[in-house]
Order: structure tokens, then C-alpha cells, then sequence
């Protein structure tokens, strides 16, 4: 008998130490789950793609570039102002406007929700639209008749038609989107006080007590 209750006692003890060294071991396995890592999942927006802006601003990358190629070919000028110039603008003009495109095709401005891309389009577009005929115009009047500056000035010309006509419809859909707010808050509004009047018309005994 004392030997089974010997054994017995021996065996706790040994449940309890393990426990006690498995309380205080610092290499106890952790239950935290592992996250997955975030994948970035890039997907072409084709209807963005189909639409008028989405339509322009590819117009607009394409136009670009062909001026500032067009405009690189010149390797002589006397004087340069009109050329610097004109080559600064389609150069900038493309890059930034292509960086947008791929932005909103991809619906990576979705990720970067810090950033008013609507507002930086609206800038870019505006700020095209100003510089570029500015560079062309310059470029005319100091242009020496070479092939390479024709046709950069015919594809700027054609660039500054298209930055126009996004910055006008652009500029439409921003007032219209402006003023929709406070229409919708009216009509709110005013369905908010027909329902009550509705309720009210609806109790008759709150119309009693009112009366």
C-alpha cells in the first residue's frame, strides 16, 4: 500500500515540476495566428478605358510622346529658348499624365486614398492645357523651317486640342458634381418632411392632442 501511494506522490510531483518548468520555459509555443501576407492584385479597368477620359488621356499620352521625339531629332537650334522649352513641356506632359493613366487603369489610386487623384487629374490637365500651346507658340516663332520641329509643332498643336477638351469637360463634370450635393440634401430634405407630415396624418391621435 505505501508503495502505490509512494509511487502516486512521486508521480504528482513529477506532473507538477513539468508543469511548473513548462510555466516558466521561454520557448512556449506561441497562439497568435500568422496574416497572410497582402498581395496587390492588378487588374486592367476596361471601361475606364472606353470612356471619353480614359480615351483622351491615352490620346494625350500618345501625342506627347511623339512631339517630344519629334523635337529630340533637332540637333541644331540658334536660339534654343523655344526648343528647351517645348521639350520640357511634352517630356513632363507625358510622364506625368502616363503615371495617371496607368493610376487609374490599374485602380491603383484606390490604394493611395490620401492623395486627391480626381483634383491632381484636374491640375495636370489645366496645366497641359495652358503650357502646351504656350510651348508651341514659341517654338513657331523661333523655329528655323526643319522637319523635326514641324512635326513636333504639329503634334503639339494636337496635344493642346486634347488637354483643352479634357480640361473643358473635366472642369463641366467638377461643377456639376458640385452642385449635386446640395440638390440631393433638398430633395432629402423635403422627403424628410413629407414622411413626417405623413406620420403625423397617419396618427390620428397626435393630431387630437395637437388640436
Amino acid at each position: 500500500m505505501r508503495s502505490s501511494e509512494e509511487a502516486d506522490g512521486v508521480e504528482g510531483e513529477a506532473a507538477g515540476a513539468s508543469m511548473m518548468s513548462a510555466a516558466g520555459s521561454p520557448y512556449q509555443p506561441t497562439t497568435e495566428p500568422v496574416l497572410p501576407g497582402r498581395r496587390l492584385h492588378l487588374r486592367c479597368d476596361t471601361d475606364y478605358l472606353r470612356s471619353s477620359f480614359g480615351l483622351l488621356k491615352l490620346l494625350q499620352v500618345l501625342l506627347a510622346l511623339i512631339a517630344f521625339i519629334c523635337i529630340e531629332t533637332v540637333k541644331e537650334c540658334l536660339p534654343c529658348g523655344g526648343l528647351y522649352l517645348f521639350e520640357f513641356v511634352s517630356c513632363t506632359a507625358f510622364v506625368v499624365t502616363g503615371v495617371l493613366l496607368l493610376m487609374f487603369c490599374l485602380n491603383l489610386h484606390t490604394k493611395v486614398p490620401q492623395i486627391n487623384w480626381n483634383l491632381t487629374d484636374l491640375i495636370n490637365t489645366i496645366l497641359s492645357a495652358l503650357l502646351f500651346p504656350i510651348a508651341s507658340i514659341v517654338l513657331t516663332a523661333m523655329n528655323h523651317k526643319r522637319s523635326g520641329e514641324i512635326a513636333a509643332l504639329v503634334f503639339g498643336y494636337l496635344s493642346s486640342a486634347a488637354y483643352l477638351l479634357n480640361s473643358y469637360l473635366a472642369v463641366r463634370v467638377w461643377r456639376l458634381s458640385d452642385r449635386r450635393p446640395a440638390a440631393v440634401q433638398a430633395s432629402e430634405y423635403t422627403r424628410a418632411r413629407s414622411e413626417s407630415r405623413g406620420e403625423v396624418e397617419g396618427r390620428p391621435e397626435v393630431q387630437r392632442l395637437d388640436e
